[in-house]
């Protein structure tokens, strides 16, 4: 009994999986933009951007440095003596009859410093400086966004394309089959002549070969939507979204915003900020400083610490003037001012491009939707000219020649029809990708 319901068990765990993992559109897109390198790649480069925000706004604050030295005077004449600095002969001779009283010379020092820097007006050179990588942030916000919408596109590429695989498949598995009908219907009726014979073998192997291809194709298909949303390749997928039979309208607006745009205009206030601010190099730095500072003199490292050191102290402005520099601070600001210049001309290109590809995918979406109508008006008439032709090849009124040709017609009306809805869908994905 325990065996039983542990199978039991065993059987329920198993049977969630034996159909494979449903995916619908939402979840590929999903999954592939979490499985992106370029998303990932793109968050990376925003967080680097506000990180390169913050060593430019730390350039704001004041800065604050200590030292701490310790020395110990060599003579040069005896380097390896521990008694220091001496005094020559001659000069402790004039020394030993000088009213002044000199005491052994301290030959330990010890020194601890504090400096204070706190930058009040830069003529724009920090400011422009910031305004600049907020303009970098912006671009890299807006570059995020873009490889969304391509990462978003491609994925909805690879899905419909699986979807279009598993159509192309059976169709040719409904070609094939109709294929070996007719030699079933031929043999059945007794009078399977050779060359009728030889034909719809013929036929047969053609479209075994062509099914074969289907599902090689599917099989690579499904692979690489897998790959791309992070499932392992042995799961079996099974894709919930069909092709429409109806499409909606798309309500057309202008084009007025793209994020490939709103990189552009970021680039040129970048560029322009940058400009100014290297002009600004060239000018004056006004300053509050400060600075504390402690020493202490000894004859040897204990007593240097033993009594009280000298301190001092001071606050005040510095104004730094560069004088001469090259002419380097107009040399940068002339290449940043073109740099703005060549992202403006880019800008005004891009627009031109994108606008011309948004209205060709626009204008292409409704021409495909206006001939589905049509395709499908073909697609039933060539379903009907088969349908004619089987009749009359039971009855013995055609040969397999003939039907060969409208089963081949037939299947050419398939394919064109798939190949129709998917076009029209991957055309609706474009006008979203541009457009949104």
């Amino acid at each position: 009994m325990r065996k039983l319901f542990c199978a039991f068990l065993c059987a329920l765990m198993v049977i969630p999986n034996a159909f494979g993992i449903e995916l619908s559109l939402k979840d590929a897109v999903d999954k592939i933009v979490a499985e992106s390198n370029d998303v990932k790649k793109a968050d990376a480069n925003l967080k680097k951007a506000k990180a390169q925000l913050d060593t430019i706004n730390a350039n704001r604050w004041m800065s604050i440095e200590s030292t701490l030295s310790y020395m110990n005077l060599i003579d040069p004449k005896h380097p390896t003596s521990s008694k220091g600095i001496t005094i020559p002969s001659e000069i402790g001779a004039i020394l030993e009859h000088s009213p002044i009283q000199f005491g052994e010379i301290p030959d330990n020092i010890f020194m601890a410093g504090v400096q204070v820097t706190q930058p009040i007006y830069t003529f724009g050179k920090i400011g422009n400086a910031v305004d600049a990588m907020h303009d970098a942030i912006d671009m890299s916000k807006s570059a995020k966004e873009l490889t969304l919408r391509e990462v978003k596109y491609a994925a909805a590429n690879l899905y419909w394309t699986a979807k279009m695989t598993d159509e192309i498949v059976a169709a040719s598995e409904k070609n094939l089959k109709n294929a070996r009908a007719a030699k079933k219907k031929l043999t059945a009726a007794g009078r399977a002549n050779r060359s009728n014979l030889i034909k719809i073998e013929s036929d047969i192997a053609i479209k075994e070969i062509n099914l074969s291809d289907a599902m090689f194709d599917r099989d690579t298909a499904y692979s690489m939507l897998k790959i791309m949303a992070g499932i392992d390749e042995t799961e079996e997928v099974v894709l919930t979204d069909n092709f429409p039979d109806k499409f909606e309208v798309i309500n057309v607006k202008e084009l007025k915003s793209n994020p490939q745009w709103d990189i552009y205009q970021k680039q040129v206030k970048m560029y322009e900020s940058n400009a100014r601010s290297k002009r600004a190099g060239g000018y004056p730095t006004l300053a509050a400083v400060g600075a504390y500072d402690y020493y202490s003199l000894g004859t040897d490292v204990g007593n240097i610490f033993s009594k009280e050191g000298s301190q001092s102290a001071y606050v005040g402005l510095a104004l730094k003037v560069p004088l001469f520099s090259g002419g380097l601070h107009s040399a940068n600001a002339t290449i940043e001012a073109m740099n703005a210049e060549a992202a403006h001309q880019e800008l005004d290109k891009s627009k031109k491009l994108i606008r011309h590809e948004y209205n060709t995918a626009v204008r292409k979406y409704k021409h495909l939707c206006d001939d589905l109508g049509k395709l499908k008006d073909a697609h039933n008439l060539a379903q009907k000219a088969y349908d004619v032709s089987v009749n009359r090849f039971a009855a013995g009124q055609t040969s397999a020649i003939e039907l060969s040709d409208v089963s081949g017609a037939l299947y050419q009306m398939d394919m064109a029809l798939i190949s129709a809805k998917y076009n029209i869908l991957m055309a609706g994905e474009s006008v979203k990708k541009l457009g949104e």
